[in-house]
């Protein structure tokens, strides 16, 4: 992933490579002593075709992606699928 501020990737869209929109960053999860960052939580968006979407879920169905699946950020943050 490209140095970015974590503060920089709130409440951006997530899409994936393949253009599917997947939902929005609820909240990114990292190691607080090491400060490195672990997975972004995705809230799917309502239409989001959440069965065919790889990634793991946590306990409140949000999508954990692991940042070193992040591909750009500028308007959306890109992730491999």
């Amino acid at each position: 992933m490209p140095d970015v501020l974590a503060e920089n990737l709130s409440d951006k869209n997530v899409m994936g490579s393949d253009g599917t929109e997947l939902g929005i960053v609820y909240n990114i999860t990292m190691d607080l002593k090491s400060g490195e960052l672990h997975d972004l939580l995705v809230d799917p968006h309502e239409d989001t075709p959440t069965r065919s979407v790889s990634y793991d879920r946590d306990e409140g169905g949000r999508f954990r992606i692991p940042v070193g699946h992040v591909q750009a950020v500028k308007d959306y943050i890109v992730v491999e699928r």
